[in-house]
């Protein structure tokens, strides 16, 4: 079975979604390779450790801005140059756009927002949430090739192999004759680390009454070297960015620890944080749905608990 993995990188440092999925594949005990699109070289050492055989690297400056018409050409070239037959990679909003574009392109089958990635020695099988996370189901591909796969981050272990000497082929864009050209990607102001990478969140909802009091959390995220969300309700509201929605129509998160404050936990928030390994909810209602998916619960106000666990967690990381 020919894998191959799809990396995404940020100054040429691996993300750790795709690091998920390189060692994914090395668990299937097959050759596999990885592609990267963009300007910026990838660390190399990193994929010796993760055990690549050959990755190809797609250079060039045509490709520091995302064009949905140039990487998807570009991946569907590399897939047939290299048979791929499965085609590994991490929910991102890039990945979204261009594996569908993709799978079309190739007539492959395309499964999306995986949670579990099973290998039986032959093939994937892929376990996703349905109807809002109300179920999950498994999902398996027939026997036509190619096939494509997104999972979702922070799903996976993350482990190295044995090292290896990666093969690198650098390549240039072959191709100049384009549609559609992107002329500027105007990129938000925080540098935060984003939502689906994080594994510390610290996320607010109408509970905490006012814009100017999600500076509680972001005080607490830094005590943790967490990042920031919010329920659709605050988003909408235009306390915070939209791009810090966590939720069925926000962002789907799975980190180590999920910190909701004054959010009740409407089904659509949950469908976007369920998987979180452990989830601790302050709200004042005890009847609140947030605490029948919770962890450990503290029921009470979230205003007056934040500072009081900020400063309880600055004592024990300071001890």
């Amino acid at each position: 079975m020919a894998i191959l993995v799809y990396i995404e990188a940020i100054n040429g440092k691996i993300k750790s979604s795709s690091l998920e999925l390189l060692t994914a594949a090395k668990k299937t005990n097959q050759p596999f390779s990885s592609i990267s699109i963009g300007s910026d070289s990838i660390d190399t050492e990193t994929l010796n450790n993760y055990g690549v055989t050959k990755h190809i690297d797609y250079k060039d400056e045509k490709l520091s801005k995302y064009n949905p018409e140039i990487f998807s050409q570009v991946l569907t070239e590399a897939i047939k140059e290299l048979g791929a037959e499965v085609i590994l990679g991490s929910s991102s909003s890039l990945t979204k756009d261009l594996f569908p574009t993709v799978a079309a392109k190739i007539s492959s089958g395309f499964i999306s927002d995986g949670t579990q990635l099973n290998w039986d020695g032959s093939r994937f099988s892929v376990k996703k949430p349905m109807y809002a996370g109300k179920c999950f189901c498994i999902v398996e591909f027939s026997k036509s090739l190619p096939q494509m796969i997104l999972m979702r981050p922070n799903q996976l272990p993350v482990e190295t192999s044995t090292k290896v000497n990666t093969e690198i082929v650098s390549k240039k864009l072959a191709i100049n004759d384009f549609k559609t050209k992107v002329i500027e990607i105007v990129k938000g102001a925080s540098e935060k680390l984003d939502l689906t990478e994080a594994n510390i969140i610290v996320s607010g909802g109408r509970g905490m009454q006012a814009a100017e009091n999600f500076k509680l959390l972001e005080d607490l995220a830094k005590t943790l070297g967490a990042t920031v969300g919010a329920s659709r309700a605050v988003t909408d509201a235009g306390w915070v960015s939209h791009s810090m929605q966590v939720g069925q129509t926000g962002k789907t998160v799975a980190p180590s620890l999920y910190i909701a404050c004054g959010i009740s936990g409407a089904v659509q928030h949950l469908a976007g944080m369920s998987d979180s390994k452990v989830i601790v909810a302050i709200n004042k209602d005890p009847e609140a749905p947030i605490f029948k998916k919770a962890t450990y619960g503290i029921v009470g106000d979230a205003l007056e608990i934040v500072p009081l666990l900020n400063e309880e967690f600055k004592k024990i990381l300071n001890s």
